[in-house]
C-alpha cells in the first residue's frame, strides 16, 4: 500500500492521501501533526513495495485515517481494499477493515469486518508493517498480509 501525502515525481506523481480535517492539539514533540487530523485515501495496492520499480497494481485502498490519540501516533483506519487485478470473481471485490493503527509499532493488526463480491461475508485479519516512511514528506509504503475466511 503506497500512502502518498506529498507528491514526489516520478515515483509518486500525485498525492493519494489528502488532509480533509485539521486537528487542533499538537501531538507530543511534533507541531505539524494534530489529534483529529483526518486524511481521505485512495492508495495504490501493488504486489511489491518498490515505488521506483512498481510491480503490478492489484487494487486500491479507499477510505480514511484519523489521528485518534492525544498522546501517541495512533490512527483510526477505516478502509475498503478494492481489488482490480485479473478477470475472475475477485476483480472489483472488496475487503473492509476497521482498525487502530499505532504507526510506529512493528506489526499492526487489521480486523476484517466484511467484504463484497468474491469476498462477500469475509472475516479475518490483516497484518500491516511499515516497509518505508519519509518522515519529512510523510509518504509511506506499507506491507499488508490478509488472512481471510470467506
Amino acid at each position: 500500500m503506497h500512502d502518498v501525502i506529498t507528491a514526489t515525481p516520478p515515483s509518486y506523481p500525485v498525492a493519494t492521501a489528502v488532509q480533509v480535517i485539521n486537528g487542533t492539539v499538537p501531538l507530543p514533540n511534533d507541531p505539524t501533526t494534530h489529534f483529529g487530523d483526518m486524511f481521505a485515501i485512495d492508495d495504490l495496492l501493488t504486489a511489491g513495495p518498490d515505488p521506483t520499480a512498481p510491480s503490478a497494481e492489484v487494487g486500491r485502498a479507499q477510505g480514511f485515517f484519523q489521528f485518534a490519540s492525544l498522546t501517541e501516533y495512533a490512527l483510526l483506519l477505516s478502509a475498503n481494499f478494492v481489488f482490480t487485478a485479473g478477470s475472475g470473481k475477485h476483480n472489483r471485490s472488496t475487503v473492509a477493515v476497521l482498525a487502530r493503527d499505532v504507526i510506529f509499532d512493528d506489526v499492526r493488526e487489521l480486523p476484517v469486518v466484511g467484504g463484497t463480491g468474491g469476498f462477500r461475508g469475509a472475516t479475518g485479519y490483516g497484518l500491516m508493517r511499515t516497509h518505508s516512511i519519509d518522515t519529512v514528506g510523510k509518504n509511506a509504503v506499507l506491507l499488508i498480509d490478509l488472512y481471510l475466511d470467506v
